[in-house]
């Protein structure tokens, strides 16, 4: 390491914007991974839109939820960690082990940090002035799966396979079935 003292007089060389492309992202500008008017708003960064972050092996996202509203509970797909700071508004938070276990139940506020484990759920609620929070996520191109909303795992699972699961009915399958999986990862308050 060096540190130089450069004489009065002499400037260094100002970056131009085009030497910032790929290598600084606004996430308050950036083009969202996801936007559900009254619900939440997502920005993910990862090698796509920060190359750099493959280098470092981070990705992270930036995520809005509005006043009274759910993130669906998910977890990581690619056994990474979260590190996740509130950065405005508050809510419940709620953290769930692979055996099902709640491991954390709680009210976060600005300020807050909590880690989620590998394969650990996680969901949100914001109370009436929403939440926001930045999370780094412990590899470049983070992948999410959640328990509800179009893109849920139990989708995925056959109904026979859900009702033995469950112990439960062919009609509460049915019933079970029916409810969010057609909405988006966040659930705007009714």
């Amino acid at each position: 390491m060096c540190i130089v003292k450069i004489a009065a007089g002499h400037r260094m060389p100002e970056p131009r914007p085009d030497d910032r492309q790929g290598v600084v992202v606004n996430c308050l500008d950036a083009p969202l991974d996801v936007d559900i008017p009254g619900g939440g708003r997502v920005v993910v960064l990862n090698t796509a839109n920060l190359p750099p972050v493959k280098d470092v092996g981070l990705g992270s996202d930036l995520v809005r939820i509005d006043g009274r509203s759910m993130c669906s509970p998910g977890f990581s797909c690619d056994s990474a960690y979260q590190v996740t700071y509130i950065v405005r508004g508050g809510g419940r938070v709620q953290v769930v082990g692979i055996d099902g276990t709640r491991v954390l139940e709680t009210r976060a506020e600005a300020g807050c940090l909590f880690i989620v484990p590998r394969f650990f759920v996680v969901s949100k609620i914001a109370d009436d002035t929403g939440m926001e929070w930045f999370s780094i996520i412990t590899t470049p191109n983070p992948i999410f799966s959640h328990l509800a909303g179009k893109t849920s795992v139990w989708k995925a699972i056959s109904p026979a396979v859900l009702e033995t699961a469950f112990n439960t009915t062919p009609e509460m399958e049915k019933l079970f079935r029916s409810k969010r999986l057609d909405s988006e990862i966040f659930f705007a308050p009714n």
